[in-house]
């Protein structure tokens, strides 16, 4: 009670109250990861991560925090009005180490934005979408809202297997594409009637990135939802903090204009919050210089990336073929062609102990057999045979520690 009288009469207090009342969560206590290149917004006065930037850049000027790769400013804004722009780094340059300014100078999607490309910014960029096999009504209805979403999206039902053909497989689909000039493909799969996996592949050669999709809604779901009119949008990319973090940023960038159509007053965001992207597309009104209401228009979704991968799917799915055995030649001794039989034999000849060591033998080289076998299943599941080069994958023992986040 004598703190309310008092906060009452001086307000200022009240302010410097909440100010320094900062509870800690989850979000504003993460942890440090090496890969970060931009500071996380909103952390808490005990998070050690500006002091792990500073150590890294063995500095002691403390570091500002700085905006993440999709400023609330539209994309590609900055091309128009100035046309040889030089914005300032994310991370100052006495606090960036060498190795993650080079990631930053070498990044696979800066040709695509960049201001002295032939492409027009104004000219919206092909994008490819189609669902897996047998795919349902629920599915289309949701690559229908994908199309409204993306301006130069279109859509097209994939073939179903049958008798005499199978389904084209998605790197052949992939090779499609490139040749009709489509810069990007969204593939979405569904499960029991459901979307619930999105692959988004970056053309003309890569990377391919697989989201688990949940919690979709289409439009007509959204209570009170707003009309989308055809002008491009605008994008705002929230809280991609690391190097992961911008490249999966610079592939939802790849499928929007650079230059959006303000007239509209539609903008797409993508917040990412522990690792899950949150998909919204308002429109917004300036009511005063403070106040500015919003309307969705839908969809909703969420995605979690789950993989990215260096290039595109693979067409073989068997994988590689194996290697061709090397047969003995027919004019060779028994003993020349087969050395680890007569070995095994001059073993059972001996006395107790040899024949003891070599079901020791025996036992190690099934042991070894075993392990081999399981790391070869291991393999074929990270993709290995196929040939595909996974440059970031998810694993179950990530989600134990719960203060670390990869984007």
């Amino acid at each position: 009670m004598e703190r309310r009288k008092l906060e009452k009469k001086n307000p200022e207090l009240k302010k410097k109250r909440q100010a320094e009342n900062v509870p800690m969560t989850i979000d504003n206590t993460r942890a440090y990861d090496p890969s970060m290149v931009t500071v996380p917004s909103g952390l808490h006065p005990k998070s050690t991560i500006l002091a792990e930037f500073s150590a890294r850049s063995k500095s002691t000027v403390p570091i500002k925090e700085s905006s993440t790769v999709g400023s609330s400013e539209p994309s590609g804004s900055k091309v128009t009005q100035d046309p040889n722009p030089a914005p300032p780094p994310a991370v100052p340059a006495e606090f960036m180490d060498p190795e993650h300014a080079a990631d930053i100078a070498n990044d696979p999607f800066a040709a695509y934005f960049d201001p002295d490309s032939e492409r027009d910014p104004s000219e919206p960029p092909k994008v490819l979408i189609t669902t897996s096999p047998y795919a349902t009504a629920p599915t289309w209805a949701f690559c229908d809202e994908l199309v409204g979403v993306f301006p130069g999206a279109q859509f097209f039902k994939r073939k179903k297997k049958s008798f005499r053909s199978n389904a084209p497989p998605l790197g052949t689909i992939a090779g499609w594409a490139v040749k009709r000039g489509y810069s990007s493909l969204i593939v979405v799969n569904e499960d029991h009637h459901k979307p619930n996996a999105l692959t988004m592949i970056h053309l003309p050669a890569g990377p391919t990135a697989y989201f688990k999709l949940t919690s979709v809604e289409l439009t007509r779901e959204i209570y009170g939802h707003a009309r989308a009119s055809p002008h491009y949008p605008e994008l705002v990319l929230n809280n991609f903090v690391t190097r992961l973090g911008h490249a999966v940023g610079r592939m939802f960038q790849t499928l929007f204009p650079p230059m959006p159509e303000f007239e509209g007053r539609q903008v797409v965001t993508l917040h990412n919050q522990r690792d899950f992207l949150f998909f919204r597309r308002h429109r917004y009104m300036f009511k005063s210089t403070e106040r500015t209401a919003l309307q969705e228009i839908g969809p909703r979704f969420t995605l979690k990336l789950r993989s990215l991968k260096t290039g595109l799917p693979s067409n073989n799915p068997l994988g590689a073929p194996m290697k061709p055995l090397e047969m003995a030649k027919e004019d060779e001794e028994p003993e020349q062609q087969y050395p680890h039989i007569v070995e095994e034999v001059a073993k059972s000849e001996d006395n107790g102990e040899a024949g003891n060591s070599g079901g020791e033998d025996e036992e190690a080289e099934e042991e070894s057999a075993r392990v081999e076998k399981e790391e070869t299943k291991r393999d074929e599941k990270k993709g290995a045979r196929k040939g595909e080069e996974f440059a970031w994958a998810w694993n179950p023992r990530m989600d134990f520690k719960k203060r670390n986040f990869y984007l």
